[in-house]
């Protein structure tokens, strides 16, 4: 065999391939920025003919990790704002003391953002209000994400620049919460965060590119290699800052960008035949249908003329559906689309589709759907959900299981950064369904760390129609691998979650080594 100056040699692996083929394997060969070849046998290094030989020393190697579903630069930005987690505030004492002490370092005047609260687990066990905030600072705009992005909270000064009053009307799919006996707005909105992006000031350039290289550097650190980015305003522009992004080295991750279904009309014909092509791809067709006061946004009837229109494009489908009635709604619009016009393998997406019935799950599967839903979210919010969703309800939440026995294809995002990015939490969540204070929910819902590891990895690429390139340990494939610290397939289920990356390779390259 001839020393390539581009080849590398993973051997004496622990390799789960997720090729049906060849489930396990020894040795991996990689040649420039794909998988030549995957052995079931050990090598003698001095036979590999590569430039470089890593002796894994029979450790885990798994495809790269991949992200069906997150918001890159929400994520970024989070990482620039203050932390207001569960893990960070015990109550809203705790975030009124936060806000003040960073106000006291900033000009008047300046927005001051903070992610990560949940009411659930402060003290008060109640939403924050204006007049909370307001007690920190009446100098600076406040604005406060929950952690589930559907819901904000702003101070006095953020209300005024926000344009919202006692007598603002509501947005569609929005609701502005107001004191019973006047009338003006408390500081809490729900489903507005289109309007509030609309109204306030953006992270300035120079501050974004910052925290997207930090983004970049810890997705990669977490063995992510691909991601979607599921952003309903995305668009022309943003396909436009990636392509710059990438040619600066700001961002260097795979990205499918998905576009709003206001830009679908401006989705590139095609990608565009440059060095970016194995880089920067156009996604689904995001359509954001939720359920506020009762009321389904969009209707039935408009939501089926939208995703008529995705399936007569030849678009795909990508459908916010979280409660059992807007899952209902959305498999409705997908089923009269397809008596209409006839499509071969649209794969069409239902994303997060946290109430799935086993019935539901099998019409999906009729419809040759796919779903990109979110395990880590049992981790970061079990105890809030065995508290808050009804007992007829609970056994069906993220029900992963059901989905996968109706043979669905299902997908794994993180939905970054409403939760953390890490793929281990996720797949020890999908495992054991254990909430983060180690209480399980749904347990009948409890999927093999093989099952886990695949919607991270293969059902992740088949969401997104990339299953050619990139999902499993497979000659020709491109050779984005994780090495792990742990025996992910002999570990007890409890230390799935403590397991870290060693090692991540994207396109042949290592772009991660743990203590680098």
């Amino acid at each position: 065999m001839v020393k390539s100056d581009t080849g590398l040699v993973l051997r004496n692996a622990g390799a789960i391939t997720l090729d049906p083929h060849l489930p396990q394997a020894r040795t991996i060969y990689i040649q420039g920025a794909r998988i030549f070849g995957v052995s079931g046998k050990d090598i003698d290094p001095d036979l590999a003919g590569a430039a470089r030989v890593v002796d894994c020393r029979g450790r885990t190697v798994t495809p790269a990790f991949h992200d069906a579903h997150c918001h890159v630069t929400a994520y970024a930005e989070s990482l620039l704002n203050i932390d207001l987690s569960p893990a960070s505030v015990k109550s809203i004492e705790d975030i009124v003391s936060n806000i003040k002490s960073v106000a006291a370092t900033l000009p008047a005047g300046g927005w001051i953002r903070c992610t990560g609260y949940n009411e659930f687990y402060l003290a008060e066990k109640r939403q924050p209000t204006r007049h909370d905030l307001d007690r920190a600072t009446v100098d600076h705009p406040v604005k406060l994400t929950h952690r589930s992005g559907h819901a904000h909270v702003l101070n006095s000064a953020g209300l005024k620049l926000a344009g919202i009053t006692r007598y603002s009307e509501e947005p569609p799919g929005g609701m502005i919460e107001r004191d019973l006996e006047t009338g003006d707005p408390n500081g809490v909105l729900f489903g507005m965060g289109p309007y509030l992006a609309g109204v306030i000031p953006p992270v300035g350039a120079a501050e974004l590119e910052a925290a997207l290289a930090r983004a970049g550097e810890t997705l990669l650190s977490l063995g992510i290699t691909t991601v979607q980015d599921a952003s309903p305003g995305n668009g022309p522009q943003r396909w436009n800052s990636y392509l710059d992004w990438k040619k600066r080295g700001i961002f260097p991750l795979r990205t499918i960008l998905m576009y709003g279904m206001d830009e679908a009309g401006r989705l590139p014909a095609a990608l565009p035949p440059n060095e970016y092509e194995a880089w920067l791809f156009t996604g689904a067709v995001k359509i954001m249908l939720d359920e506020v006061r009762g009321i389904l946004n969009p209707p039935q009837e408009e939501l089926n003329r939208l995703v008529l229109e995705i399936q007569e494009s030849g678009r795909q489908a990508a459908i916010h559906a979280v409660e059992e009635t807007t899952v209902e709604a959305a498999i409705t619009a997908l089923e009269q689309a397809a008596k209409r016009h006839t499509r071969k393998d649209s794969r069409h997406r239902l994303e997060h589709c946290s109430i799935c019935t086993p019935a539901a799950a099998r019409r999906l599967q009729r419809l040759g759907a796919a779903v990109a839903t979110n395990p880590a979210f049992i981790y970061y919010s079990g105890e809030r959900y065995l508290s808050t969703v009804p007992k007829a309800q609970l056994s069906r939440l993220y029900a992963i299981k059901d989905m996968l026995r109706a043979g669905l294809r299902v997908a794994a995002g993180s939905d970054a950064p409403i939760s953390g990015p890490d793929p281990l939490k996720g797949i020890y969540a999908a495992v054991t369904r254990c909430a983060e204070n180690g209480r399980r929910v749904a347990p009948s819902q409890a999927i093999t760390v093989l099952e886990a590891l695949d919607l991270y990895t293969d059902g992740a690429a088949c969401s997104c129609f990339m299953e050619r390139a990139m999902g499993s340990l497979t000659k020709g494939k491109l050779a984005d691998l994780v090495m792990l610290g742990g025996d992910l397939l002999g570990a007890d289920a409890d230390e799935l979650k403590n397991i870290r990356v060693e090692m991540t390779l994207m396109g042949g390259k290592i772009v991660y080594s743990k203590g680098a």
